[in-house]
């Protein structure tokens, strides 16, 4: 209903899925659309951090199913699955996964004891359940029958925010790490074997999405830019009476992603379809 309102005439509304503002996935987004690297054939996608992979680390909000919805599926898969939709204008048909949780208990954070809301119902009484998942691992067909794989998880020590994708192509590869985000990864295969390899693509030129407006060439943006640009896709699609994407159908249909997953990892990664947002 609420995906339904805000499509009507005369109403904006956008979802948050700031990352596929970052100029060198939207580089992707443009590239794989003039057939740089040919016919998408197999996608994979990760997004990797290591803040929870201390047990010791105190229960909060994040852990707790009823407040947070899904651990690491909801908070940072969510993100991956925009992406890689946004990267290769297709969407999600149908998927299998498996959620874990690897530390089922943890410490009560201090604050909650002292007011009295932890999370295990009695105040002091020290550890209290997790009930979201630690990690989620699945796949997934594009509705052009592309192959696509995906992980998240909040234990990978080392990776501080390593939201990364593959995108395989007929004709070439396209690889992105925001760990360093103004740099896109682009393989030609039309070029003969004995001079191929990867080359790096700075994205910071001005006539790259989103640059013309900020630092000379081989200035990088940082992660903030992200929401500044989000704002003007957004008061500009007011202006000129457009579409701010994503639109709240696009959200509905992420979040129908991320439910077929749950779904999949308790009927024991049966094959889930995803039903067609508004």
């Amino acid at each position: 209903m609420v995906a339904a309102a805000a499509a009507a005439p005369g109403q904006q509304a956008m979802v948050g899925f700031t990352y596929r503002r970052t100029p060198a996935i939207s580089l992707a987004r443009e590239m794989v659309a003039d057939g740089t690297i040919g016919t998408v054939r197999q996608v994979r996608a990760q997004y990797l951090q290591d803040w929870l992979s201390d047990e010791n680390s105190p229960l909060t909000w994040r852990l707790d199913k009823q407040r947070a919805g899904s651990g690491a599926l909801g908070d940072i898969g969510a993100h991956i699955i925009d992406a890689v939709e946004f990267v290769t204008d297709q969407r999600l048909i149908g998927v299998s996964g498996r959620l874990e949780t690897f530390v089922t208990q943890r410490p009560t954070a201090a604050e909650d004891a002292a007011a009295g809301t932890s999370l295990t119902g009695s105040a002091g009484s020290g550890f209290g359940p997790v009930t979201v998942d630690d990690a989620a691992v699945f796949f997934g067909t594009l509705d052009s029958g592309a192959l696509a794989s995906f992980e998240a998880s909040r234990f990978a020590l080392g990776r501080k925010n390593a939201m990364r994708f593959e995108i395989n192509g007929s004709a070439g590869t396209l690889a992105f790490d925001f760990e360093e985000m103004n740099v896109l990864q682009h393989y030609d295969g039309r070029v003969p074997a004995a001079r191929s390899g990867f080359s790096r693509i700075q994205v910071t030129e001005p006539s790259h999405p989103y640059l013309s407006a900020w630092w000379p060439p081989g200035h990088g943006l940082g992660y903030e830019h992200g929401f500044t640009h989000q704002l003007i896709d957004l008061v500009h699609a007011i202006g000129t009476g457009g579409v701010a994407r994503p639109t709240f159908a696009d959200g509905l249909h992420v979040q129908r992603v991320l439910a077929a997953v749950e779904a999949s990892s308790a009927a024991g990664s049966a094959w889930q379809r995803i039903h067609p947002a508004v």
